[in-house]
């Protein structure tokens, strides 16, 4: 809030200047990154109460009004309960941190659903109210507590992931975690508080005094009831058959997670989407980035600027001809040429150490409008003044950007070897190889040029008069720079006095040519006799890796037609092998946001084993069981599945309805992550309610069918709670939201699915297992299950209609 309120203090005071200035003379702010925070932060709080409500809603369509009511109030109580904590986190209140408090809505309510639905089970019995509430938070104490712990668990991979990716996901672990905490805690102490002094009112009394009331708690009950009836009458049976065929259905099951995968890698159709390591978050600037040879003039580098001008005043006239306009005004606001810096720059390309300041840099940069407002996108603008640029004579570089934020250049090749022409010669077959690939451009490298120099070079006569290249350059220095003969000090100055040559003497080639060069004895030679003088370039950098000059081939990537990675493995397969053969002692090695995709992924899977281990402990804990945990996790890769098709509906969808791409991303597999630890939280309570009813003496089967029965509400609730407070970012269409859609993707979607097919793999696993155990213990059991499945069936039913 106060770099908002600053923004505008200055805005403000530019107001006032504008009306002082001379005629003739404007100012305009070029770049107000402040607005695009207002943007994103406008988006999310929108986005935050719409999923909040959402999730009201359906917990007020199947719980009582006041229940409702007081598991809803668990959202804001935890997120301010973590904001609380922010200052001592070293967190602030920024776009990744209220997304991940989006991320979390539906989360947050969980454990307030289970003990909210528990408590409210043993009131509808006649139970005391205080009683109840005690009573029915006790009974689900373990699970909902260890519950959350392992999405604690799942979310700390984000927090220690290494690289860029770590710093922005880091903050979202730790905001999430933060927010489970205090849900925990508020559904274990404050939530059956509350439930137990509550009095419900009696519904003919109600009835009798409003009407509307009196409505809409006979709406609710019927929608309270029909989940009922969906479980007795719809659930059981399917769980009846589910597991009398169990065997076929932990297969199906498999069955389904291999198709999700396979179409990950093949496609659906002639549909296939691409893996983008970071979604490209587009920007307000369009910006051409142009190096000319060092030591180019500024005018011949201003020329060369002044074409790439030309073509975006064309591109502009072009769109505004189609019409492409927001509010009846184009959609190029400003058009800035810069000669000698590159202001606007990403600052991720080869060359920038090599000088992207000086006489031969420039830049055109074009400021478009918002990103919501504007009819195409900046990627598509981008294609376009590029298309339109003619070739650019002399030019070293020639890159065009339109990103807010990049991870690194898509494609970096970096070649390594101890010869100098074969490096060049490598990166340079190499740069005509990516020219094959469709949707790959702004080819480059990083060998850059130096000014032109003189190059001095030692003839075998020289050996014999005891010079070396040392000497000669030492006298050539003298003559022509000058040697210091001594310095006098005029006042706060240094004078340095230097003995050079006259300058009529030091004009040209033919004067370095009449030199006369001293030898060892004392004598002089004509420098001609000794060596020989050409024109040429140095090196502006030379950069080494491991002890061995380095030069990076850098492209981007059009992720609609081609993804990094299919470049990248095409040319480690087919032609960089050819290189290496062809180039003895070169080495590659991939740079860039591939370097960096790498770096996450290892770092990521690392912590993610870990993680897994971690719920795993904490899921044995309360089952008391090594073999049971590995039930409930079973689930995970099926949570997989769900991210996967969630995915694919996105992409479907967002092909149909919108010009924009929808791609797999580092950022869903951040979304799986998450996910692991919020669908084992169904399981662990379902299977938790198994092990009571055993213990009660209940028959396994019979135990079984009842705990899906007895749970299958409050897991339908809460994966219905946590898809609907993600559900309005998973709509959004703002360009400042479409890097977060990809993780919402994968939890929403992925705990949809999950918790679905949770209520009959978990089930059948439970009694595959028992009939391992009983298989190895060599144990015969009392009857066969189908000999019993009917009777149970009919007993459950009836146990049901009462």
């Amino acid at each position: 809030q106060k770099v908002l309120g600053l923004v505008e203090s200055v805005l403000g005071h530019l107001d006032e200047l504008r009306s002082r200035l001379p005629e003739g003379l404007t100012i305009t702010t070029w770049r107000n990154s402040a607005s695009q925070l207002r943007d994103r932060l406008n988006i999310l709080i929108k986005n935050g109460v719409g999923g909040f409500i959402l999730v009201f809603i359906v917990l007020a369509l199947f719980l009582r009004l006041r229940l409702a009511i007081w598991v809803s109030l668990g959202v804001p109580l935890s997120i301010l309960g973590a904001l609380f904590v922010f200052p001592l986190a070293g967190v602030s209140i920024n776009a990744i941190s209220l997304f991940a408090f989006i991320m979390v809505l539906g989360l947050l309510v969980d454990d307030a659903v289970v003990v909210g639905e528990n408590v409210h089970r043993h009131q509808e019995n006649a139970e005391d109210p205080l009683e109840a509430a005690i009573t029915g938070a006790r009974e689900v104490a373990i699970p909902v507590i260890f519950g959350v712990l392992t999405t604690i668990a799942a979310f700390g991979p984000m927090i220690y992931a290494p690289g860029t990716m770590g710093q922005i996901f880091g903050v979202i672990g730790l905001s999430a975690i933060l927010c489970l905490v205090f849900s925990v805690i508020e559904s274990q102490l404050v939530l059956p508080a509350h439930l137990g002094h509550m009095k419900w009112s009696d519904p003919a009394v109600t009835e009798r005094e409003n009407s509307v009331v009196a409505k809409w708690k006979q709406f609710q009950t019927r929608m309270a009831t029909s989940l009922s009836r969906l479980a007795h009458d719809r659930y059981r049976p399917m769980l009846d058959r589910a597991l009398s065929q169990r065997y076929a259905v932990i297969a199906g099951g498999t069955g389904i997670l291999m198709i999700a995968l396979a179409t990950v890698v093949f496609g659906i159709g002639s549909a296939k989407m691409n893996f983008s390591f970071f979604p490209p978050i587009e920007s307000d600037y369009v910006t051409a980035s142009l190096i000319m040879p060092q030591g180019t003039p500024v005018e011949a580098t201003e020329r060369a600027a002044r074409i790439l001008l030309a073509s975006a005043h064309q591109t502009r006239i072009q769109m505004d001809e189609e019409g492409l306009e927001v509010d009846g005004e184009s959609l190029v606001k400003h058009v800035l040429l810069s000669i000698g810096e590159q202001p606007m720059s990403p600052g991720n390309r080869p060359g920038d150490s090599a000088g992207s300041t000086g006489s031969h840099a420039a830049e055109v940069s074009i400021a478009i409008q918002s990103g919501d407002n504007r009819p195409i996108s900046a990627a598509e603008i981008k294609r376009r003044w590029r298309k339109g640029t003619p070739t650019i004579p002399g030019v070293v570089e020639l890159a065009f950007s339109a990103e807010y934020f990049s991870a690194g250049d898509p494609i970096n090749v970096q070649l390594r070897s101890n010869n100098v022409d074969e490096l060049r010669e490598a990166a340079d077959r190499l740069k005509r190889k990516l020219l094959d690939y469709p949707g790959v451009s702004d080819i480059n490298d990083s060998f850059r040029e130096g000014k032109q120099e003189i190059k001095l070079n030692i003839l075998p006569a020289a050996q014999s008069l005891g010079l070396t290249l040392d000497d000669l350059s030492k006298q050539v220095r003298q003559a022509f720079y000058g040697e210091e003969a001594q310095r006098i000090q005029r006042g706060r100055d240094d004078i340095r006095v230097m003995i050079r040559y006259p300058e009529d003497a030091r004009r040209s080639l033919a004067d370095l040519e009449d030199l006369r060069i001293r030898t060892p004895n004392g004598g002089e030679v004509p420098f001609y006799a000794v060596a020989k003088a050409e024109l040429g370039r140095g090196y502006a950098t030379i950069k080494r890796s491991n002890r061995q000059r380095v030069i990076e081939v850098t492209a981007d990537v059009d992720i609609k037609q081609i993804a990094a990675g299919d470049v990248i493995a095409d040319l480690e397969k087919t032609f960089i092998p050819l290189l290496a053969a062809d180039y003895p002692g070169l080495t590659h090695s991939l740079e860039g946001a591939q370097a960096e995709q790498k770096e996450s992924i290892v770092g990521l899977f690392k912590n993610y084993f870990v993680a897994l281990l971690l719920i795993y402990a904490l899921l044995a804990v309360p089952l008391r069981s090594y073999i049971q945990p590995l039930i409930i996790m079973a689930v995970i890769p099926f949570g997989l599945v769900g991210a996967i098709f969630g995915h694919w509906f996105m992409f479907f969808t967002r092909e149909i309805f919108t010009d924009q791409t929808f791609n797999f991303s580092m950022m869903s597999i951040f979304g799986f992550v998450a996910l692991t630890g919020v669908v084992v939280n169904s399981s662990l309570v379902l299977v938790h309610y198994i092990n009571e009813r055993r213990a009660m003496g209940i028959p396994l089967e019979e135990a079984v069918r009842e705990a899906g029965v007895a749970r299958f509400r409050p897991i339908v609730l809460t994966s219905l709670t946590t898809f609907v407070g993600l559900a309005p970012i998973l709509r959004e269409t703002s360009v400042s939201a479409q890097f977060l859609i990809p993780m919402a993707t994968s939890l929403g979607f992925g705990v949809l699915f999950g918790s679905t097919i949770s209520l009959f793999l978990v089930p059948s696993a439970y009694i595959v297992l028992e009939d391992i155990r009983v298989l190895l213990s060599r144990e015969k059991p009392a009857a066969p299950y189908s000999d019993r499945f009917h009777t149970v069936a009919s007993q459950t039913s009836d146990v049901g209609e009462r």
